[in-house]
């Protein structure tokens, strides 16, 4: 059997993120200080000590949860004497978590994932006015009959399916009024809750257009390596390892549905029975829904690097 590397999404930032790791590693501290130059920001500031509602803004809570990740891994490689080529057959991330993947595979260069993920948070926040669109989570509901409630409540604006996280756990996205009106209708269809989620824009639905134009610009210039080991996409729900077809899926990632639930199936039919979540405790959850016999192990702080240096 398999294990596969994998990195949280946006929700997962808080104040504090990455300071004791900073405080315990030189490793991390570099990941750190790669990052804040290559943006000319200090971004570790912001994460060590807030003010959350500035670490909340989708254009520095993206490079954040992307360095945090990256400095639990690296301290791991670096203090652990673990490379990921060795230990992980895949690897996958939730939303901007791919970039993070796609870093952590050597795909990606440090800093050029940070300046990628500053103006892809940007570009997603300008590509609607605030207050325009909304998200929220359908509980209790299967994609299917989520995808139905998306598109009844559309009535010629737009909603879909963003995120299809875990089994009965959906966000839409889309218009405020059309998401509003999806709330009701799925749990018309049988949802135990929908609720709007505290985002700053519409992500992962069609009014993100602007912004993927604005990737596809930024990507087209990036230096994109074939990955050590595949990535699994989240458009697909697939692995790939073609520079040509990373960026291409990287572009279209910005409007499609995040297939987390279908990717999380695949790796596992692929024979992966472990998942290593680094930076934050949220897909590991969502893991023992898709696929309650995989193990999965959350490493955040040193000691849980520690521990698993010597199990991994």
């Amino acid at each position: 059997m398999a294990r596969a590397f994998i990195f949280p999404g946006q929700g997962s930032q808080s104040v504090g993120m990455g300071q004791a790791l900073s405080q315990a590693s030189a490793a991390a501290r570099e990941v750190f200080q790669e990052v804040d130059e290559a943006l000319g920001q200090n971004l570790s500031k912001l994460m060590f000590e807030g003010p959350e509602a500035d670490l909340t803004l989708t254009e520095n809570a993206q490079p954040a949860i992307m360095a945090n990740a990256i400095a639990a891994l690296r301290v791991l490689e670096k203090e652990g004497g673990l490379l990921l080529a060795d230990k992980a057959a895949y690897v996958a991330g939730h939303s901007l978590g791919e970039y993070t993947a796609l870093c952590a595979a050597g795909s990606l260069g440090l800093a050029e994932t940070a300046r990628l993920l500053k103006l892809r948070g940007q570009a997603m926040q300008a590509a609607v006015p605030v207050g325009e669109g909304a998200m929220a989570a359908l509980l209790g509901l299967d994609f299917e009959a989520a995808v139905k409630a998306a598109a009844e409540g559309a009535q010629g604006e737009v909603c879909q399916a963003a995120n299809d996280n875990a089994p009965g756990q959906v966000v839409i996205s889309g218009h405020k009024a059309a998401v509003e009106r999806a709330i009701e209708i799925a749990k018309g269809l049988g949802a135990k809750r929908g609720m709007l989620l505290p985002v700053s824009a519409p992500f992962h639905c069609s009014l993100m257009a602007p912004a993927a134009e604005k990737m596809a610009e930024a990507l087209a210039g990036a230096n994109i390596a074939a990955p050590f080991v595949p990535v699994v996409a989240n458009v697909t729900a697939a692995p790939v390892a073609d520079p040509v077809e990373i960026r291409r899926l990287l572009v279209e990632q910005v409007t499609g549905t995040v297939r987390w639930r279908e990717s999380v199936l695949a790796m596992a039919g692929l024979g992966v029975d472990s998942f290593v979540e680094f930076g934050g405790k949220v897909l590991g959850p969502m893991i023992k829904r898709i696929a309650p016999d995989a193990t999965t192990l959350s490493l955040v702080s040193m000691d849980d690097i520690e521990a698993a240096a010597k199990t991994l």
